[in-house]
Protein backbone atom coordinates (compact mmCIF):
# COMPACT_ATOMS: atom_id res chain seq x y z
CA UNK A 1 0.00 0.00 0.00
CA UNK A 2 0.95 3.64 -0.56
CA UNK A 3 1.18 6.24 1.68
CA UNK A 4 -1.57 7.64 0.25
CA UNK A 5 -4.78 7.74 2.33
CA UNK A 6 -7.55 4.89 1.84
CA UNK A 7 -10.74 5.71 0.26
CA UNK A 8 -13.53 3.76 1.56
CA UNK A 9 -15.95 1.82 -0.60
CA UNK A 10 -19.36 3.77 -0.04
CA UNK A 11 -20.85 0.31 1.04
CA UNK A 12 -18.17 -0.03 3.88
CA UNK A 13 -19.06 3.24 4.83
CA UNK A 14 -22.62 2.67 5.01
CA UNK A 15 -21.95 -0.99 7.02
CA UNK A 16 -19.74 1.29 9.41
CA UNK A 17 -22.75 4.17 10.19
CA UNK A 18 -25.06 0.85 10.71
CA UNK A 19 -22.79 -0.50 13.28
CA UNK A 20 -22.17 2.57 14.95
CA UNK A 21 -26.12 3.22 14.91
CA UNK A 22 -26.79 -0.50 15.94
CA UNK A 23 -24.51 0.09 19.36
CA UNK A 24 -26.30 2.67 20.29
CA UNK A 25 -29.60 1.34 19.81
CA UNK A 26 -28.61 -1.69 22.12
CA UNK A 27 -27.14 0.54 24.50
CA UNK A 28 -30.35 2.82 24.57
CA UNK A 29 -32.54 -0.21 25.05
CA UNK A 30 -30.63 -1.88 27.89
CA UNK A 31 -30.58 2.19 29.54
CA UNK A 32 -33.88 3.08 29.12
CA UNK A 33 -32.47 6.93 27.93
CA UNK A 34 -31.61 7.74 24.50
CA UNK A 35 -28.17 9.41 23.30
CA UNK A 36 -27.52 11.53 20.16
CA UNK A 37 -25.69 9.92 16.90
CA UNK A 38 -21.76 11.25 17.27
CA UNK A 39 -20.29 12.68 13.78
CA UNK A 40 -18.15 9.96 11.89
CA UNK A 41 -14.79 10.34 10.30
CA UNK A 42 -12.71 7.43 8.80
CA UNK A 43 -9.38 9.93 8.69
CA UNK A 44 -7.20 8.16 11.39
CA UNK A 45 -3.48 7.43 10.49
CA UNK A 46 -1.15 5.40 12.19
CA UNK A 47 -1.54 1.86 14.90
CA UNK A 48 -4.75 2.98 16.50
CA UNK A 49 -8.02 1.63 15.08
CA UNK A 50 -10.69 4.32 16.36
CA UNK A 51 -10.97 7.25 18.66
CA UNK A 52 -13.78 8.68 20.40
CA UNK A 53 -13.21 12.70 20.75
CA UNK A 54 -15.69 13.17 24.01
CA UNK A 55 -16.25 16.91 23.88
CA UNK A 56 -17.22 17.30 20.40
CA UNK A 57 -19.22 13.40 20.23
CA UNK A 58 -17.28 12.34 17.31
CA UNK A 59 -15.74 9.00 16.26
CA UNK A 60 -12.49 8.95 14.16
CA UNK A 61 -11.89 5.01 12.70
CA UNK A 62 -9.09 4.31 10.90
CA UNK A 63 -9.60 2.81 7.46
CA UNK A 64 -7.02 0.89 6.06
CA UNK A 65 -7.15 -1.13 9.09
CA UNK A 66 -10.66 -1.14 8.74
CA UNK A 67 -10.96 -2.58 5.46
CA UNK A 68 -8.34 -5.27 5.95
CA UNK A 69 -10.30 -6.31 9.29
CA UNK A 70 -13.90 -5.55 8.19
CA UNK A 71 -15.74 -8.44 10.56
CA UNK A 72 -13.47 -7.81 13.24
CA UNK A 73 -13.63 -4.10 13.15
CA UNK A 74 -17.58 -3.73 13.51
CA UNK A 75 -17.93 -6.44 15.81
CA UNK A 76 -15.02 -5.20 18.28
CA UNK A 77 -13.42 -1.59 17.02
CA UNK A 78 -16.80 0.53 16.65
CA UNK A 79 -18.55 -1.17 20.30
CA UNK A 80 -14.96 -0.13 21.89
CA UNK A 81 -15.31 3.29 20.42
CA UNK A 82 -18.96 3.94 21.12
CA UNK A 83 -18.47 2.86 25.20
CA UNK A 84 -16.14 5.68 25.52
CA UNK A 85 -18.80 7.80 24.54
CA UNK A 86 -21.79 5.99 26.34
CA UNK A 87 -19.36 6.48 29.50
CA UNK A 88 -18.39 10.16 28.51
CA UNK A 89 -22.66 10.43 28.30
CA UNK A 90 -23.15 8.44 31.49
CA UNK A 91 -19.98 9.32 34.05
CA UNK A 92 -17.95 11.77 32.11
CA UNK A 93 -17.03 15.63 33.27
CA UNK A 94 -20.06 17.90 33.22
CA UNK A 95 -22.04 15.45 35.62
CA UNK A 96 -19.84 16.91 38.64
CA UNK A 97 -18.69 13.73 39.06
CA UNK A 98 -14.43 13.06 38.75
CA UNK A 99 -12.85 12.22 35.87
CA UNK A 100 -13.75 8.97 34.67
CA UNK A 101 -10.10 6.69 33.02
CA UNK A 102 -10.24 5.80 29.29
CA UNK A 103 -10.39 1.98 29.93
CA UNK A 104 -11.40 2.31 33.75
CA UNK A 105 -14.00 0.12 35.32
CA UNK A 106 -17.24 2.36 33.93
CA UNK A 107 -16.03 2.10 30.53
CA UNK A 108 -15.04 -2.06 31.10
CA UNK A 109 -18.63 -2.24 32.56
CA UNK A 110 -20.42 -0.69 29.48
CA UNK A 111 -18.03 -3.46 27.33
CA UNK A 112 -18.73 -6.14 29.12
CA UNK A 113 -22.31 -5.77 30.11
CA UNK A 114 -24.29 -3.67 27.35
CA UNK A 115 -21.85 -5.06 24.23
CA UNK A 116 -21.06 -8.78 25.58
CA UNK A 117 -17.32 -8.08 24.78
CA UNK A 118 -13.88 -8.73 26.40
CA UNK A 119 -12.70 -5.37 27.17
CA UNK A 120 -9.80 -5.43 25.16
CA UNK A 121 -7.81 -2.10 25.47
CA UNK A 122 -5.87 -2.42 22.17
CA UNK A 123 -6.32 -4.32 18.80
CA UNK A 124 -4.33 -7.43 17.55
CA UNK A 125 -4.93 -6.32 13.73
CA UNK A 126 -1.99 -7.14 11.07
CA UNK A 127 0.00 -3.94 10.74
CA UNK A 128 1.63 -4.71 7.28
CA UNK A 129 -1.51 -3.01 5.27
CA UNK A 130 -0.20 0.21 6.95
CA UNK A 131 3.55 -0.12 5.72
CA UNK A 132 4.69 3.04 3.76
CA UNK A 133 6.44 3.17 0.83
CA UNK A 134 10.22 3.91 0.59
CA UNK A 135 12.92 4.75 -1.80
CA UNK A 136 16.46 3.11 -2.07
CA UNK A 137 19.06 5.31 -1.07
CA UNK A 138 22.82 4.01 -0.81
CA UNK A 139 26.30 5.11 0.66
CA UNK A 140 29.98 3.78 0.74
CA UNK A 141 29.07 1.31 2.52
CA UNK A 142 25.31 0.21 2.66
CA UNK A 143 21.84 0.13 1.60
CA UNK A 144 19.21 2.85 2.93
CA UNK A 145 15.41 3.08 2.83
CA UNK A 146 13.97 6.47 3.28
CA UNK A 147 10.27 6.93 4.04
CA UNK A 148 8.44 9.09 0.96
CA UNK A 149 8.18 12.11 3.46
CA UNK A 150 12.17 12.00 3.91
CA UNK A 151 12.68 11.34 0.18
CA UNK A 152 10.15 14.36 -0.73
CA UNK A 153 12.49 16.66 1.19
CA UNK A 154 15.61 14.82 -0.89
CA UNK A 155 14.18 16.22 -4.12
CA UNK A 156 12.64 19.07 -2.81
CA UNK A 157 16.50 20.30 -1.93
CA UNK A 158 14.74 20.48 2.05
CA UNK A 159 17.36 18.06 3.57
CA UNK A 160 20.31 15.75 2.84
CA UNK A 161 21.08 12.54 4.95
CA UNK A 162 24.13 11.17 5.27
CA UNK A 163 25.40 7.82 6.66
CA UNK A 164 25.85 7.24 10.70
CA UNK A 165 28.85 4.69 9.50
CA UNK A 166 30.74 6.13 6.68
CA UNK A 167 29.28 9.16 7.20
CA UNK A 168 29.00 9.93 2.99
CA UNK A 169 25.63 10.74 1.68
CA UNK A 170 22.55 9.37 0.94
CA UNK A 171 22.91 8.78 -2.84
CA UNK A 172 19.00 7.77 -4.71
CA UNK A 173 19.08 4.24 -5.86
CA UNK A 174 17.54 3.38 -9.51
CA UNK A 175 13.85 2.11 -9.41
CA UNK A 176 13.58 -1.64 -7.89
CA UNK A 177 10.23 -3.54 -7.90
CA UNK A 178 9.75 -3.23 -3.95
CA UNK A 179 9.12 0.63 -5.09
Amino acid sequence: MSATRVQLDTSLLQLLHQRVDACFVQAEARLGRSFPRPQIHCNMRGRAAGSARLQTWELRFNPALYEANQQAFLAEVVPHEVAHLLVYALWGEGRGKSRVLPHGRQWQSVMRELFALAPNTTHSFDLAVLAQRTHAYACACQQHRLSVRRHNKVVRGEARYHCRRCRQPLVLQPCSPAD
